[in-house]
């Protein structure tokens, strides 16, 4: 027989993406414990045939932009497949989105950021979910707009399309920043801000935005320049009393991933914003929803590494070669344990960054100082490793991997996104570097939870050694940006994983600290317990 098909591995699916013990110790640690059963829930729905079809489908047939209807009516809107749908109705159901505001038991954004890493069937749905919840903290600076939106921001309700705002049971949020002069730049806008006369706090915005992501949003935030100087507005797509506002949709990018969503360019046509924040402020009203989204890029980095591996070592454990198993011969193993290792420092550092940020809302201000600084290291340096850690994953099924029918081609287009999205690699390190430079208490929040982990292993003590004469040096210090911020972030998560006593510990100091590997996953030098770790490693089925 031609077409007997044998040594093939079978479907990953029937599996919980919660189920993984690193994920369940950190939310443990962290304080949201109590929300494992509904973490479960959206992991045992995430590895569903049914779920995971809504993300194949969703991506393969991309958002399609009707700037007009047949009548030559101007409509700018984005047509979804129904797939896109079931996709956010699972995250908002399961307050993923801006939920946790509204919750005031310790640990909600731990919880949120556990079911975000574990619903990860799809990236595409996860930036308007993201901005959801980032825009929040940005709103609240405007007293009557979050009394009026907060509550229809944070219901668990996806109800989607064009109304009044307020007659709507919920609602999803945009971010519209960025221009093509200056992109990461934004003090470089030129869209203009223009108070309207008799309307207090009521302003008319003119513009073009270069990068707007989830346009069929029902709000956005945006960046104009106001007489004042760069300043926030909140632009609803349909005013109050359901007359659309002038927001023209004028193309969707093509993007190398994320194709689920839709991301535009759009002009303001003489729109109708409200300030948020004051006059010349706007860069600090949107600070702390940008330390949101970089979380959520850090927890996607991370989620899509740990979904990766999954795929690797469920491939591994079925497929044979020369006679053995894959995952039963040498140099497999020693590529799933280092990429073992590489997925838990990056989720045991989101988890404890999750946790950071979770008690920085409600008022800890060492947790907060904290935060400034670990977040902008981690969110470079994670998002970084991402796109390697997944290409070795991919790697691991051979050409199956470079097909279209299987997941690891659609997870690997997504994980540069993440190292791009709310600052690219050179914008974090500088922005870390300007953490240190400027503000000394994140540094000595710093320090205080590492020096926590001194006395556990000598290789990581070394490393904190070089990492303070580093710091000690101020030549060049642009020029060494990224040296610098990858030293805090690795010793960041090796402070985490040794506190924690994780069996990947030992594998990361020897490594990532010693030096003692390669340049490329899969060198973990002998010795190591490699049993220990593999035991980590998801199993898929």
């Amino acid at each position: 027989m031609t077409h007997e098909v044998f040594n093939q591995v079978p479907p990953l699916v029937g599996h919980n993406t919660a189920a993984d013990p690193v994920l369940r110790e950190g939310v443990e640690r962290e304080g949201a414990g109590w929300a494992l059963p509904e973490i479960d829930e959206v992991g045992r729905l995430a590895g569903t045939a049914e779920a995971m079809d809504w993300g194949r489908l969703a991506e393969r047939v991309p958002p399609r932009l009707h700037t007009h209807d047949r009548y030559g009516h101007r409509v700018d809107e984005v047509e979804y497949v129904p797939a896109y749908h079931r996709l956010m109705e699972t995250s908002v159901g399961h307050g993923i989105h801006a939920a946790p505001w509204a919750d005031d038991r310790p640990g909600a954004h731990v919880a949120r950021a556990a079911k975000f890493f574990a619903w990860n069937v799809d990236a595409g749905h996860g930036c308007p979910i993201s901005m959801t919840y980032a825009v929040v903290p940005a709103l609240r600076q405007n007293a009557e707009l979050a009394a009026r939106y907060e509550p229809l921001l944070t219901n668990r309700a996806y109800d989607f399309g064009l109304r009044d705002p307020e007659a709507k049971a919920g609602l999803i949020a945009g971010m519209s920043m960025t221009e093509k002069q200056g992109g990461s730049d934004v003090r470089a806008n030129t869209t203009t801000a223009t108070p309207i006369a008799g309307e207090p706090g009521a302003y008319r915005i003119v513009g073009h935005k270069w990068f707007t992501s989830a346009p069929m949003s029902d709000m956005f935030l945006t960046l104009a320049q106001a007489p004042g100087g760069l300043s926030c507005f909140l632009l609803p797509r349909v005013l109050p009393g359901g007359e659309r506002n002038t927001i023209r949709f004028l193309r969707l990018k093509d993007k190398l991933g994320n194709r689920s969503n839709a991301s535009s360019e759009i002009e303001y046509d003489g729109a109708t914003g409200w300030l948020v924040g004051e006059e010349g402020r706007g860069v600090k009203t949107i600070v702390e929803m940008v330390n949101m989204t970089r979380l959520d890029c850090v927890i996607g980095s991370a989620s899509g590494m740990r979904n990766a591996l999954t795929h690797a070592a469920h491939h591994a454990r079925h497929r044979s070669a020369f006679g053995r198993l894959l995952i039963d011969q040498p140099l497999m193993r020693n590529v799933l344990a280092d990429l073992q290792v590489e997925s838990e420092a990056a989720t045991t550092a989101m988890l404890r960054l999750a946790g950071a940020n979770d008690r920085a809302i409600r008022g800890d201000a060492q947790e907060g100082a904290l935060r400034r600084l670990a977040l902008a290291a981690t969110k470079y340096y994670v998002c970084k490793r991402a796109p390697m850690a997944v290409g070795e994953a991919l790697e691991c099924l051979g050409g199956n991997g470079y097909i279209e029918d299987f997941d690891l081609a659609r997870i690997y287009r997504e994980m540069p996104l993440l190292s791009i999205w709310e600052g690219s690699g050179n914008v974090a390190a500088l922005d870390a570097l300007r953490a240190i430079g400027r503000e000394p208490e994140s540094v000595d929040a710093f320090f205080t939870e590492v020096e926590s982990a001194g006395g556990l292993d000598l290789r990581y003590d070394a490393a904190l050694a070089a990492l303070k004469k580093e710091l000690t040096s101020f030549d060049d210090l642009e020029l060494r940006a990224r040296r610098i911020v990858e030293q805090v972030a690795l010793v960041f998560a090796g402070a985490q994983l040794l506190k924690a006593g994780s069996p990947v510990a030992d594998a990361f100091c020897a490594t990532r600290f010693a030096g003692d590997w390669g340049s490329a996953f899969g060198t973990l030098p002998a010795g190591l317990d490699l049993a220990g770790v593999l035991e980590r490693v998801p199993a898929g089925l």
